[in-house]
C-alpha cells in the first residue's frame, strides 16, 4: 500500500503543476495595439497669401493680415474694397495624428510691384499655435492659416500696381 500511495502523491503533483501553470497562461496573456509606422509629413499649399486693394497715402504704414482672414492698417494706409479679395495662405498638413510639427517662419520677403518699388513681407504665427499636433488621419489633411504683415513705403517708393513674390515657410517634424 505504501507504494500505491507514492505513485498516487506523484501523479497528482503532476496534475496540479500543469493545471498551475495552464492557469498562469491564461491570466498572463497580454493584447497590445500596433501603433502606427512613423511617416514624414506632406505639405501643400491650399490657397496662396492675398492682401487685397489699399490706398497708400504720404507716409506708408503697414497691412495685416490675420490667419482667420480679417486684416487691419497702420500709418497713412487706408484699406479698400474694389473686388481684390484678402485672405491667409493656408497649407495641408498630412500625417499620423500626434505627430508634432513645428512651423518656421524664413526671412522678410520681397514682393516686387509690375511698376517699379518694392514691398517686405514678414510671415505671421499660424493659426494653431506652435507646436502644432496633427489631429485628421490620413489621406485627409489638417488645414493651418497664415497671416503675415507688409510693410508699405511712400506712394513715390511704392507706386500702384501688383505686387508679387515668394516666401518661405518650414514645417519641421519632432
Amino acid at each position: 500500500m505504501v507504494g500505491m500511495s507514492k505513485t498516487d502523491c506523484v501523479a497528482g503533483r503532476i496534475i496540479i503543476s500543469v493545471s498551475v501553470c495552464a492557469s498562469l497562461l491564461l491570466f498572463n496573456i497580454k493584447t497590445e495595439a500596433q501603433e502606427m509606422p512613423p511617416r514624414p509629413i506632406g505639405v501643400s499649399l491650399i490657397q496662396n497669401l492675398s492682401f487685397g486693394a489699399f490706398s497708400v497715402g504720404q507716409t506708408g504704414g503697414t497691412v495685416t493680415i490675420y490667419p482667420y482672414g480679417s486684416r487691419s492698417s497702420t500709418g497713412s494706409i487706408i484699406l479698400v474694397n474694389l473686388g481684390f479679395l484678402y485672405y491667409p495662405a493656408v497649407f495641408g498638413l498630412v500625417g499620423n495624428p500626434g505627430t508634432i510639427v513645428h512651423f518656421m517662419a524664413g526671412p522678410p520677403a520681397i514682393l516686387t510691384g509690375n511698376h517699379g518699388g518694392f514691398l517686405t513681407l514678414q510671415i505671421g504665427s499660424p493659426d494653431v499655435g506652435d507646436p502644432i499636433i496633427l489631429s485628421v488621419a490620413p489621406p485627409g489633411q489638417m488645414q493651418i492659416r497664415v497671416g503675415g504683415t507688409l510693410i508699405v513705403g511712400s506712394p513715390s517708393a511704392n507706386p500702384g500696381g501688383t505686387y508679387t513674390g515668394t516666401f518661405l515657410v518650414m514645417f519641421i517634424q519632432e
